[in-house]
């Protein structure tokens, strides 16, 4: 059976097209981190050794990669990315949480919207009356309270 993540490389010595295995970043035994100790030119036959990081996209399983690449591709557009994949809109964020996740960030505080102009009258009679101070009036106002 063919390693379904071969994917095609175009070198300069060859009009053909050369497969090579994509780069792990887990160990497949017991699930560590990867470290690559040796990169290798092809074109001039150089050779590094040393010990070198993946990245943290390295750190993503390959269907998590796979989602990435189609994010990019989408210009980072939900909406596009629900499209290709057919899912609704939380299925794809709930994706790209745990992608978040997985490469070691956390998620933000979702953003809170603009207050309702009802709200808003309250707020500020609120603050007319003596209830709340101007602080407290302009935190409420900003959405922060």
């Amino acid at each position: 059976m063919k390693n379904p993540y071969k994917i095609p490389l175009q070198t300069n010595f060859t009009k053909g097209k050369r497969y090579m295995n994509p780069v792990i970043g887990k160990c497949p035994i017991c699930n560590d981190d990867l470290t690559v100790t040796r990169l290798h030119c092809r074109n001039c036959d150089t050779t590094l050794e040393g010990h070198f990081t993946l990245g943290r996209l390295y750190q993503l399983a390959p269907e998590q990669l796979a989602f990435v690449e189609l994010f990019v591709r989408c210009e980072g557009k939900i909406n596009r990315v629900e499209q290709e994949l057919g899912m609704s809109y939380p299925a794809v964020r709930a994706r790209l949480t745990e992608v978040i996740n997985a490469m070691g960030y956390e998620i933000g505080e979702p953003e809170r919207g603009p207050i309702s102009d009802s709200t808003r009258r309250e707020i500020l009679a609120d603050l007319h009356a003596g209830r709340l101070s101007v602080e407290e009036s302009l935190q409420l106002l900003r959405g922060n309270g």
